[in-house]
């Protein structure tokens, strides 16, 4: 997408700016929209973004306003090309400086993996290490044909944390999962979406396009519907002794008394297009 913004939200004025401008967002119809904006270093991720990143997150998360949030990278170069590398020396040159690390970067991956509306990672160009471990913590990854994928850690001599391998196991299962980790090499969008790792590729001219129909469409339709669906396929990754029943249960009664249940009804019966208000 654009340099500072989306055309989604072209016409929503000049986003707000965190993180010292380095994560810009904005919204617009239903859709907020996140910009990793470090062009100069491929949006490689510092700590200073994931702050920004979990502000913007909160934000989004109240309002009400808000459908969908679509992530993405400013410049065509980089969707995230991974953890900031100059930070490394300085805040992970050891076991302890990592879970320092982690500890500062925490809040951010936690908003990120618990948001409660649905995401969409529109990527373009370099999507690596720690920045396709957030395109995995997204709901759907749109590419463009020209996106590169990979997890470098075993060229780095690091090792990646659980939560990032259960979910690049969870889409791409074991085998591709160590072809990937084990020899760290980059692979083009076409075979990324072969092994399940994005649902979509697209030209590069389309990405915008293509990521707005998609997030418009998700925008129109019924949010408890779309809550409902979410957390029931988050309790199928989950292992059976931690599946929340009751919340799935609670979610589904939620939907059937609705006021959107109800218009959803009587627009398929009037022929017209629903008008859903999440309630």
């Amino acid at each position: 997408m654009g340099m500072h913004q989306s055309s989604t939200v072209a016409a929503a004025g000049a986003p707000q700016e965190y993180a010292g401008g380095k994560m810009l967002a904005a919204r617009q119809d239903g859709i907020g929209v996140v910009t990793f904006n470090q062009p100069s270093k491929h949006n490689a991720i510092c700590v200073e973004m994931w702050g920004g990143l979990s502000e913007i997150l909160d934000e989004f998360a109240s309002d009400d306003a808000v459908r969908v949030v679509v992530l993405t990278g400013a410049g065509t170069r980089a969707f995230v090309s991974g953890a900031d590398i100059s930070q490394f020396e300085q805040q992970r040159s050891n076991a302890d400086a990592q879970r320092a690390y982690d500890e500062q970067t925490s809040v951010g991956r936690r908003k990120l993996a618990s948001f409660p509306k649905p995401t969409i990672a529109s990527i373009r160009g370099y999507c690596l290490g720690g920045g396709l471990a957030i395109a995995m913590q997204t709901d759907l990854r749109i590419a463009s044909s020209d996106s590169q994928f990979g997890i470098p850690a075993a060229r780095l001599g690091i090792a990646y944390g659980f939560d990032g391998l259960r979910r690049l196991v969870s889409l791409v299962g074991p085998a591709h999962a160590r072809m990937i980790l084990y020899t760290g090499e980059r692979i083009g969008a076409d075979e990324a979406l072969r092994i399940g790792l994005v649902n979509r590729v697209v030209a590069p001219g389309e990405l915008e396009s293509s990521v707005s129909k998609v997030a418009h469409t998700i925008a129109e339709n019924a949010p408890l519907s779309i809550a409902a669906s979410r957390l029931a396929i988050d309790q199928v990754l989950q292992d059976p002794q931690d599946r929340d029943i009751e919340a799935l249960a609670r979610a589904t009664a939620a939907c059937f008394d609705s006021e959107d249940y109800r218009e959803g009804r009587t627009a398929f019966i009037e022929k017209r297009k629903p008008q859903f208000k999440g309630h």
